[in-house]
């Protein structure tokens, strides 16, 4: 179990229940189809690039330095599954659904996961370019020690949700509606839509970075 820790009592940590799973049975990563259910397998090393694996099944898997390139898991269900080293440049998974899950040091171009379902995900290391998860659904989860050159969480639903020492160059939120989301401890050179952090945590150093950005946001002329 991983928790994000906080220093006050109003702001509640993420608690990711994962384990990492055993017993698995390797499976070619050619044989991997579309619509069908995996349970206990180890994919690994293999190139899923361009194929169609829309409302495919992962239960207690392991998905290890896999290039998913383009490959298209629109409705792909992700459940107690280690998703580890993968590499695509783009990636679509809108719709996707993930829970009790970990991915490691993703190298992410455009990862499109807009309309996820989250719950109990922890991400651990890696760059990402672009994260969309507009108007998805967050509860449990950690980002920690990512880089994430934007992140778009403009409509999204976050619920107990933690980014750890992690660089964000521009965070995206109008619209999104946050409860106990800690910010603390992790860089952002932007941010637009603060509206959408209403329920968010931030630190008094973050606070004073984002005073000139907050104050033209209410419309309050400093001179």
């Amino acid at each position: 179990m991983v928790v994000a820790r906080n220093q006050d009592r109003t702001t509640v940590a993420p608690r990711i229940q994962f384990e990492a799973p055993g017993q698995l049975s390797e499976v070619d990563p050619d044989s991997i189809a579309a619509n069908e259910t995996y349970d206990g397998a180890l994919v690994s090393g293999g190139d899923l690039s361009d194929r169609d694996l829309a409302g495919t099944t992962f239960t207690e898997c392991e998905l290890a330095g896999l290039t998913l390139t383009e490959a298209q898991f629109r409705g792909a269900r992700f459940v107690d599954t280690l998703v580890s080293a993968s590499f695509a440049p783009v990636l679509l998974a809108a719709r996707s659904s993930w829970r009790r899950c970990r991915i490691e040091t993703p190298r992410w171009g455009s990862a499109e996961l807009f309309e996820a379902n989250w719950n109990d995900v922890h991400i651990l290391g890696g760059k990402i370019d672009f994260l969309n998860l507009r108007t998805s659904t967050l509860v449990n989860v950690l980002i920690e020690n990512c880089t994430i050159t934007e992140l778009d969480l403009g409509g999204a639903q976050l619920d107990r949700v933690a980014f750890v020492n992690c660089r964000i160059d521009t965070l995206e939120a109008a619209n999104a509606r946050c409860n106990s989301v800690d910010l603390r401890t992790s860089e952002f050179a932007r941010i637009n839509g603060f509206d959408g952090l209403r329920g968010a945590t931030i630190d008094d150093l973050q606070l004073s970075l984002f005073s000139s950005a907050l104050a033209d946001h209410v419309g309050i002329r400093v001179e």
